[in-house]
Formats: structure tokens, sequence, C-alpha cells
């Protein structure tokens, strides 16, 4: 059984992790039943069912008195205790998106989240927000937030003008993270009350990347792409191990964020300087390209020594670590992204060989790029050692196996 909402690409995603491990151990027969949970209820207790993935819905207690093996998927509630959790890394994710507007160039920042409300403990809302404000704290500067009700009895106008008041108070420009896609879309349209120009006044991401709802928005929203795919896999395997009665179940299943997926709502540089403008544009320019750091200085124009004195006052690290930055998180794109093997990612970033790209790789992430796929990738992108040659033999790295119901209740 899978109580599991597919309204948002979040649960979508989840829906596809649970399916792929089914086509690759099962398989397995899941119910659906497209009415929705209440039309459902009455007829639960009449199927044959092993095991269960629910959201922690409004109905988690009466479900878990079916007394089977279950997989909590959290959102409004603490985690379960007794029973395998599935969590979102709330903090990374609030961090990720910290470090993006602080590389856009922006000097004040701002975090929109969600309040508690009788249906729903935003604890994840909460907890992204202080990943967000403790990132920006350490980088030197102050962020300030507002919360909005999760589900507000004003309607949605009078929820845009609160917050469309909050955005002009602030002092600008501003790099706001709101804690989920919808959120975002909610500050994004403020700021069109307000007469706040985004990406130029206003810089705004979001959380999830629901691939939808970020290209909806308008102008279409950056946001921290988070690996539901690959829990939804791990949540079936859990379960698998559990209806199997395996030990050593783990007892929390993390969903972890993997990169930003930077779109127009962020497609700025928000420094006043002319000269590190052109600097920075040139590094995003030329991402795929191996750029030395005395291309960037006569691109904005400058010596080396005074573009790196402006780039450490201004930006808080030096050129080269702004190069390697953007190029890891391209690299990283494309490992969690694409089916390209890390050889053909190597040759299309001009690398001269995958032993210089899984150096330069692992310096940034602290792991190879093998191992970075297998970890945070979907579990249907992963390669086998042999795809990459026998310059990887040495890594110790084993990829995992790779692993869809379009239907949930």
């Amino acid at each position: 059984m899978l109580l599991i909402e597919s309204s948002r690409g979040s649960g979508r995603a989840l829906l596809q992790g649970i399916a792929r491990y089914s086509h690759d151990h099962g398989p397995w027969s899941f119910y659906w039943e497209p009415g929705g949970l209440e039309k459902a209820w009455p007829r639960l207790k009449s199927l044959d069912l092993q095991g269960m993935i629910l959201r922690d819905v409004g109905k988690l207690e009466e479900a878990l008195e079916f007394g089977i093996p279950a997989v909590v998927v959290g959102h409004r509630k603490a985690e379960v205790a007794g029973l395998v959790n599935v969590v979102t890394d709330s903090e990374t994710i609030g961090r990720l998106a910290a470090e993006h507007l602080l590389a856009c160039g922006f000097r004040h920042f701002a975090y929109c989240g969600l309040k508690d409300s009788p249906l729903e403990r935003a604890t994840w809302s909460r907890l992204r927000g202080a990943g967000f404000t403790r990132r920006i704290e350490e980088a030197g500067y102050k962020s300030c937030s507002f919360t909005i009700p999760a589900f507000p009895k004003q309607s949605m106008r009078q929820e845009r003008k609160a917050i469309a008041r909050w955005l002009r108070l602030l002092p600008r420009p501003v790099g706001v993270m709101a804690c989920n896609d919808d959120c975002g879309v909610q500050v994004m349209e403020a700021c069109k009350l307000a007469g706040l120009a985004v990406p130029d006044v206003v810089g705004v991401v979001g959380a999830d990347n629901d691939e939808a709802v970020c290209g909806l928005s308008d102008p279409p929203m950056s946001s921290v792409a988070i690996n539901f795919e690959r829990a939804g896999y791990e949540a079936a395997q859990a379960l698998d191990q559990m209806m199997r009665k395996v030990r050593g179940v783990p007892a929390r299943i993390t969903v972890s964020p993997t990169h930003i997926v930077a779109r127009r709502s962020t497609d700025v540089v928000a420094v006043e300087d002319l000269h590190l403008v052109k600097a920075l544009r040139f590094i995003r320019d030329h991402t795929r390209e191996p750029v030395l750091v005395s291309q960037v200085a006569a691109a904005a124009g400058l010596s080396r020594r005074a573009l790196e004195r402006r780039f450490r006052q201004r930006i808080g690290h030096s050129i080269l670590h702004e190069i390697r930055r953007l190029r890891s998180e391209l690299i990283a794109h494309l490992l969690i992204e694409t089916h390209l093997t890390v050889g053909q990612i190597a040759d299309a970033m001009g690398f001269a060989d995958v032993q210089h790209f899984a150096r330069y790789f692992r310096a940034a992430k602290q792991m190879t790029p093998l191992a970075y796929r297998k970890i945070l990738g979907s579990p249907a992108n992963g390669e086998s050692l042999s795809q990459i040659g026998e310059s990887f033999s040495q890594s110790g790295v084993v990829p995992a196996s790779s692993r869809r119901v379009d239907s949930s209740v």
C-alpha cells in the first residue's frame, strides 16, 4: 500500500524510486485509488496487505494499526519511534541555497518559511531556515526571516500582500530563500505586487526542484534539487527487508540535496563593482572550459593581484575557488541528472584524462565522481566500473545496482 501524494514532484519522485526497486527486485503489486485516501480508506482492511509506505497523514495512527511493516515519509510530524523514517536533510538544503545566493554576490539575505498550523508542524521549514541563516552568518552577513501560515485562513491574495509588505522593508538587492518551491512562487508573485524586479532587485531560490512549479513561475525559479527518487528506492528496499524479516534495517533514510538548479530567478551578479561583474560573468560563461585566473583578470580589465584582492574582500574567496566551485557544481549536475559516463563528462568539461578529472572533483566534493553518483544520483543512472575504464580500479567504489508506479493513494 502506498499512501504518498503525487501532486508534487517530490511525491512523484518517491514513487518512481519505489517502482524502480519493484522492477529490479519484485514484482510487487501496489494498491492505487485515484479518488484519494478518504475514498480508499473503507476498502483497505479488506486487502491482503503485506507492507506500506505512507506519508505521515492524519490517519497515520490508524494505518499503523494494520500491524504490518511500514516506512513513514516525514512531513507533518516528528519521526515515529520504532519505524523506518524518511527525513530530509533540511539544514544542508538551507546551506546550499545560502551558498548559491552568496555566489551571486548578494550582501543582503532573507528567508521565507512556514509557521506551524493545527494540521502541520513545519519543523522542516525551521531547519532549512536555520541552515540558511547559519551559512549566511559564517560568511559575515545577516539574514532576516518571515513566516507565512502553512494553511492560511486568509485568501492567497492577502497572503501575497503580507509578503509584499515584508519585501518592501528589506535592503536591496536581496537574496531570498523560500522554504520550498510553492513558497517560492508566492514570494515571486509578491515581488510583482511590490514592484520589485526578479532577479535584479530580489533573487529567489526555492527547494525541492519541482520542475512544473519552477517552470511555471515567472521568471523560472532556481531551486535546490533533492534526491527523492533515491529515497523512494531506499524506502522500498527497507520495506522489502522488513517483510523478509532481515535484521539491521536502518531506522532512518535521509533525503539528501544534490545541487542547485539555477534558473532565471537568480541569474544576476548582485555587485556594484563592474570589474567584479565582468569577472563573474566570464567565469559563468566559461564554466565548461578549463579557465585560467589570468584569463579572468584580463576579461575584468584588472591586474591579477587587484582582482584577487577584490574577490577576497567582496566575494569572500579567491578567483580560483570560484572557478572550481562553479565547475564542480556543473559536474555534480551532470552526474546526477544525466546518463553520461564519467569519461564523457570529463571530456565535455575539457579535462585531459579521467584521473585528473577525478582528482579535481574529489578535491571539491571529498569523494570520487563515481561515488558521488552512487550515493546521490538516481538509482537508474549508476554505471559500472568497466564503463569508465581501469583508472577507477583503485577508488574502492562499487556502483549501486540501478533501479516506476504512476499511482498512489
